[in-house]
């Protein structure tokens, strides 16, 4: 893995952050603070970005490349989508990696520190932390809706998903 400093808060970085979609609900000044508490993360393909067992705080927004995700040993996800996150359930869940993830390919992450939340004081505290729960609510929601419709097609195929 080859990884930057933090990150600064210069316009420049901060318009091209705008335009991944996972990102675009952040306000410029919750992205100024997202990017104190990030680095730019890069890694080969086949190579560990999490490993399934392990605790960190580190929540991955996918910038360029693919992922997948494995869980004990079994492939469960590919993740190639610009802004795609992963990383997440630990941080929600406050409990150890439930799957591993590796580089598919050449990929470049960019890795936000989630503990630092907890330094950040007052306002942006709040405002910022509302932000990240509520990404994350949409992707869990998203995720298990794909799921059910999984479900779905598997045990009940032609039958509608009451879920849309």
């Amino acid at each position: 893995m080859r990884e930057s400093e933090y990150l600064d808060g210069s316009m420049k970085l901060i318009n091209k952050l705008r335009g991944i979609p996972t990102l675009s609900v952040f306000t410029k000044e919750d992205l100024q603070v997202l990017i104190r508490f990030s680095k730019l993360r890069s890694y080969e393909s086949g190579e560990l970005i999490i490993k399934e067992g392990s605790y960190d705080c580190w929540l991955y927004f996918i910038i360029s490349g693919s992922v997948k995700v494995v869980n004990q040993g079994v492939d469960i996800a590919v993740m190639e989508n610009l802004g795609d996150i992963f990383g997440e359930m630990g941080i929600v869940s406050e409990t150890a990696r439930s799957a591993s993830v590796f580089a598919m390919e050449e990929a470049v992450c960019l890795a936000a520190n989630a503990s630092d939340v907890e330094n950040l004081t007052g306002r942006d505290k709040q405002a910022f932390g509302y932000v990240l729960y509520r990404l994350f609510a949409q992707i869990l929601a998203d995720r298990l809706s794909a799921l059910i419709r999984k479900f779905d097609d598997i045990f009940l195929p032609g039958r509608l998903s009451c879920i849309s």
